[in-house]
C-alpha cells in the first residue's frame, strides 16, 4: 500500500528583482520587476506503508519545500500529492490527522507553557479521547524519558529535551505517516542516539512511514533502508544505500595484513591481475597493503585472487566509501 505518493511535483516561487539606486527603488514600487525561482522540479516518488526514507541534498536543493508540500504547508505549483490516497491540497485537515511534523528548527509546542500543557492542548485540537491521550503519554513518557520535564515551560527545554517533546507532540494523535525534517540537527551524540533509538522503534514496533531529511549521513547509515538524493530541485538517486554507493563509483578498499614484508618493489598505483584491482597503500613496516577496485565491475573475491601473488595474508578487512563521499561525489557528476 502507498503511504505516500508525489507526481511532478513543481514548486515555483515569484521574487522581486531589487534595482539600484533611488530611480530603481521608485520603478520597483511602480512597476516591480521579478523572477521566478524554481525550488521542486517534476520530483516524483512513491513511499510504502512502513518504509524509512532518508531524502538529502545539498542546502537550497528542496528538501524543506517538498516535505512542506507533502504536509500541505504549501501548495505544489503544479503536480499531485497523495497521502494514503488523499490530497493535501483539497483536504489539508483530513491529512493533517493523519500525519505528524516535526521541524528541527522550530517548535510547535506553546514557549512559555509547562511541556505537558502542550500536549493537552494538541490532543484536544486532534480530539484524541481522554483514554487514547493517557494511553499515548504513558508510552511516549517511557520511550522519550519525558517525565523530568513534563512540569518544565519549554523555553526552559534544552535541545535535545525540547526535540524529544517534539517528537511526542507529533505522535500524540497516532498518526500513520511522520515528516521529519532535520530533527537531530544542533544536538549532542546521546540525544542524536536517543532519538534514532526511538524512530527506529516507532517504524518497527508501530509500522509508522517516515520521511527523513537530514545532513547527518549517520542518520542516514541507521535508519534509512531507502534514500532518495535531490539537487538543484530534481531527484537524482532513489534507491537503497548499496545502490547509491554503486552508483557514484567510487573505489572499494581491501585492507591486506601481511603475514611477511610486502614485495620490495611494490607500487602505489600497480596494477594487478588484469588490471582491475589497483595497489593504494603500502606500509613495509606494518606489513599492510590497501587495494583498490570498482564493486560495479569486480567483486572482493576476485581481489583477494589477485591479492595472493603479494604472499600470506593473515588478515582482510573490506572498507567501502562512506555515504557523505558518496553523496557528494554523486552531486558532482
Amino acid at each position: 500500500m502507498i503511504a505516500v505518493s508525489a507526481y511532478e511535483l513543481r514548486k515555483v516561487y515569484r521574487v522581486a528583482v531589487r534595482q539600484p539606486g533611488l530611480l530603481g527603488s521608485l520603478r520597483q514600487v511602480i512597476a516591480a520587476r521579478t523572477r521566478d525561482i524554481t525550488a521542486v522540479d517534476g520530483v516524483s516518488f512513491d513511499i510504502e506503508q512502513g518504509e524509512f526514507v532518508g531524502y538529502i541534498g545539498p542546502n537550497g536543493a528542496g528538501k524543506s519545500t517538498t516535505v512542506k508540500m507533502l504536509a500541505g504547508i504549501l501548495h505544489p505549483t503544479s503536480g499531485q500529492v497523495l497521502v494514503n490516497g488523499v490530497s493535501p491540497v483539497r483536504e489539508r485537515e483530513a491529512v493533517a490527522r493523519r500525519i505528524g511534523v516535526v521541524f528541527g528548527q522550530r517548535t510547535q509546542l506553546w514557549w512559555d507553557l509547562p511541556t505537558v500543557d502542550s500536549f493537552e492542548i494538541l490532543a484536544a485540537l486532534y480530539d484524541v479521547s481522554a483514554a487514547d491521550y493517557r494511553r499515548a503519554m504513558r508510552e511516549l513518557t517511557d520511550l522519550l524519558e519525558l517525565g523530568e520535564f513534563l512540569d518544565v515551560p519549554v523555553r526552559r527545554l534544552s535541545l535535545g529535551q525540547r526535540m524529544r517533546a517534539d517528537l511526542a507532540a507529533a505522535l500524540l494523535h497516532s498518526p500513520g505517516v511522520l515528516f521529519l525534517d532535520e530533527p537531530t540537527i544542533g544536538l549532542d551524540v546521546m540525544a542524536k542516539a536517543q532519538v534514532r533509538d526511538f524512530l527506529t522503534r516507532v517504524n518497527r514496533e508501530r509500522g509508522v512511514t517516515i520521511l527523513l531529511t537530514t545532513h547527518d549521513m549517520r542518520d542516514i547509515e541507521e535508519l534509512c533502508r531507502r534514500v532518495m538524493v535531490i539537487n538543484h530541485g530534481r531527484l537524482m538517486f532513489d534507491g537503497d544505500l548499496e545502490s547509491l554507493v554503486a552508483s557514484a563509483g567510487l573505489r572499494t578498499i581491501v585492507r591486506l595484513q601481511l603475514a611477511g614484508a610486502p614485495p620490495a618493489r611494490l607500487a602505489v598505483g600497480q596494477q594487478l591481475g588484469d588490471g582491475a584491482v589497483v595497489v593504494a597503500a603500502v606500509d613495509q613496516s606494518s606489513r599492510q597493503v590497501d587495494l583498490a577496485f570498482d564493486r560495479r565491475s569486480t567483486s572482493a573475491a576476485q581481489a583477494l585472487v589477485a591479492a595472493q601473488q603479494l604472499g600470506e595474508v593473515r588478515d582482510v578487512s573490506l572498507i567501502e566509501a562512506g555515504i557523505e563521499e558518496t553523496v557528494k561525489r554523486l552531486l558532482e557528476q
